[in-house]
């Protein structure tokens, strides 16, 4: 009677790894970035210029590290109130006159991420 069996590569795991982030990153990525690029608002370019993807052990990251307004974009914000936390008033150049507190206005978002990451994809 013959004998089977089935003898596993131990750099197996290690192509399939490489191949997966490969896939990812060139693939998966690339059209998440490109979306997301294709919806973000263009006033400065500043923030469309700073979008990247980049793949660390199976996890894919797009989005921006340098631009600090990135989630107000894409979520919006809401401060009603700005106060003054060491002084007893706010001034600025042009203002009147010193005031206790500025009332803001809320931004709208504009998402651009989560509607390029949404995306129904086809191989």
């Amino acid at each position: 009677m013959a004998r089977s069996g089935v003898r596993i590569d131990p750099a197996g795991r290690t192509h399939v790894d490489a191949a997966i982030n490969d896939w990812m990153q060139n693939v998966l990525g690339d059209a998440i970035l490109r979306d997301a690029k294709d919806f973000v608002p263009k006033r400065t370019s500043r923030l469309h210029d700073s979008l990247r993807a980049e793949v660390q052990n199976k996890v894919l990251r797009v989005g921006s590290l340098d631009c600090d307004y990135a989630a107000s974009v894409e979520l919006g914000s809401f401060q009603p109130v700005i106060k003054a936390k060491y002084k007893k008033a706010l001034f600025w150049e042009g203002a009147d006159h010193p005031v206790k507190a500025v009332y803001n206005h809320r931004t709208k978002p504009y998402p651009y991420l989560r509607p390029a990451l949404f995306q129904r994809r086809t191989a």
